[in-house]
């Protein structure tokens, strides 16, 4: 018997067809740990359930997810009850949930606090030790495979950006078996060469066993103890690594770790126009206040200038010196005064302006003078003084009177 040729639509509703059909398909009990999970903006909520061999696809709608008592997470070892079916339209078999039983944590998620309460205890992840991020980095190292979305996603932000940034890839694996190492030879490789200012380390999303080489404990110390700042780009906004702890700073997707790293050269241009007007107005300020400054020193130096304090002197000089004129002079007209009255006064005692009067001086022959008309009681000699010199002779008395009075005549 010939079988007719059928379509893609036909085929996969009749698979469809098939499993709707099937008692247990359509009331099954499924065990196995989430992994790949997202909640959907439109509120239905993808996901992966798998064992150590395989996995299934799994969908919960929206109006299931209101009986949900918990938040489902990477990792997290549930219990689905639900129905199993193919999505015609792509032909995908995949499980539809009705109610999930949390049953407990899965290995992978198990090693996975483990390993970050470790390395919290440790002071991996201390807020202190992070290092700060270059603010206008030159050249920036990426460890990431050189085929990924990831490398294609920073390449171009970081040239939207700023075209001047030089892009320096280290192509390594992020998946597989021991794909972490060629991550840590590639921060080793940019700390020994010292030519970039930062290191951005990552890939694109997936399941925790996808990203798990992005929670080996060898790649955290090489984070830990890099000298160059690291920034890590692994998965999606929901997905956290133990890589992204150790980081010294966390980007959600790759695309966020370029925008991060590198600034807006239109916003650097505006900075430098801000950092310039910033600087020309403390340069004005100061020079406007160190003007003013001279300025006042300039009326202090004026103040207290020695030509003004000679200026001064001089002028006390002047003042000092008519005033000892003024007192010379009123010494001298005194003086003078003084001088005519002595003079007038010797004048007037003068004896030779008595003798011119008529008076004559009787000294004895000793040149003693004679006061007393008692020394003539006897023959003297004498010396008489007048006007025009003196006589000398004998001096015989033949009278004596009584006191003159200035009047000629006998007493």
């Amino acid at each position: 018997m010939r079988i007719k040729t059928l379509t893609v639509s036909e085929i996969n509703n009749y698979i469809k067809k098939i499993l709707d059909n099937d008692f247990i398909l359509n009331n099954l009990s499924v065990r196995g740990e989430i992994s790949n999970l997202k909640y959907h903006s439109s509120g239905h909520i993808y996901f992966s359930l798998k064992d150590d061999n395989s996995k299934i696809n799994c969908i919960m709608f929206k109006s299931k997810i209101y009986d949900l008592d918990f938040v489902l997470k990477e990792g997290m070892a549930v219990i689905i009850s639900g129905r199993a079916a193919v999505y015609t339209a792509n032909g995908t078999f995949q499980l539809y949930c009705n109610t999930i039983q949390q049953e407990g944590l899965g290995e992978l998620h198990i090693r996975f606090e483990r390993l970050k309460e470790k390395l919290s205890r440790e002071g991996y992840f201390d807020a202190e030790i992070k290092k700060n991020l270059p603010k206008n980095p030159e050249r920036i190292g990426v460890v990431t495979s050189e085929t990924g979305a990831a490398i294609c996603d920073i390449i171009n932000v970081i040239r939207r950006r700023n075209n001047k940034v030089d892009i320096v890839l280290y192509p390594a694996l992020v998946q597989g078996e021991g794909a972490y190492k060629t991550v840590i030879d590639g921060i080793k490789y940019f700390n020994n060469k010292k030519s970039v200012d930062i290191i951005i380390i990552g890939r694109g999303g997936g399941a925790l066993e996808e990203l798990w080489n992005f929670n080996e404990e060898e790649l955290a110390k090489a984070i830990y103890n890099s000298k160059l700042p690291i920034v890590s780009a692994v998965g999606h906004e929901v997905d956290f690594t133990i890589s992204d702890f150790v980081a010294d700073f966390r980007a959600a997707t790759p695309s966020q770790a370029a925008e991060i790293v590198v600034p807006l050269e239109d916003e650097l241009y505006r900075e430098i126009n801000e950092y310039e007007n910033k600087l020309n107005f403390i340069i004005d300020n100061k020079l406007s206040n160190e003007r003013r400054r001279i300025q006042n020193l300039e009326k202090v130096l004026s103040l207290n200038s020695p030509s003004s304090k000679i200026v001064n002197a001089y002028l006390e000089i002047d003042n000092l010196k008519d005033k000892i004129e003024k007192i010379m002079a009123f010494k001298i007209k005194s003086n003078k005064q003084k001088i005519f009255s002595l003079n007038n006064m010797l004048n007037a005692h003068n004896p030779i302006n008595i003798l011119k009067r008529g008076y004559a001086i009787i000294e004895d022959e000793n040149d003693k003078l004679i006061k007393s008309k008692d020394f003539f009681d006897e023959k003297k000699k004498i010396k008489i003084y007048m006007e025009d010199g003196y006589v000398v002779g004998n001096f015989i008395p033949v009278e004596r009177g009584g006191n003159y009075h200035g009047k000629e005549g006998k007493l």
